[in-house]
């Protein structure tokens, strides 16, 4: 039975691979993989992070953060905290928000990812994942948005003594 059964096998192997049959393909998926709490901060350390009405400053040195907003006609606001990292790839802020009309606590954490040599960035819980950092960093890379010098540190001591002459 095993010597007929082959000779009328290869035949039919021969046609599918002829008709263009292809070989099933195991479905790979790519994880991403958390960046250690070191990588994430040898990214923010002593850097800051320009937003379009402001910004954020992470200090090495005790972990200091300290930010400033404004959006314009008055809307005007600094926080004062600390941030901190973590070897599941988090990176947070937490802070106390100063405005005109009052203050209050905030924490907004983000994670990071890295598929390859690329770096993802995502707030967290429910935020999109998106490229932060490339290897070669391109232009829209929300890292490019991190630079060395603060600027963001004086306007938000000049905008704290602004609010406490006003009290």
């Amino acid at each position: 039975m095993k010597v007929i059964v082959l000779p009328l096998l290869l035949p039919l192997a021969a046609a599918a691979f002829y008709l263009g049959a292809q070989p099933v393909k195991a479905k790979i998926e790519i994880k991403p993989t958390p960046l250690s709490a070191y990588e994430v901060y040898s990214l923010y350390r002593n850097k800051t992070w320009n937003w379009p009405t402001g910004g954020a400053r992470f200090t090495a040195h005790d972990r200091k953060l300290v930010a400033y907003v404004n959006k314009g006609k008055g809307d005007r606001s600094y926080a004062e905290g600390n941030w901190y990292v973590s070897d599941l790839g988090m990176m947070c802020m937490q802070a106390r928000w100063t405005s005109s009309q009052g203050s209050g606590p905030a924490r907004t954490c983000f994670g990071h990812s890295r598929i390859g040599d690329t770096i993802y960035q995502r707030r967290v819980p429910d935020g999109k994942w998106y490229v932060f950092k490339h290897p070669k960093m391109k232009k829209y890379d929300e890292y490019k948005k991190f630079v060395s010098n603060d600027a963001i540190t004086a306007k938000a001591l000049r905008l704290k003594e602004e609010f406490l002459a006003k009290k």
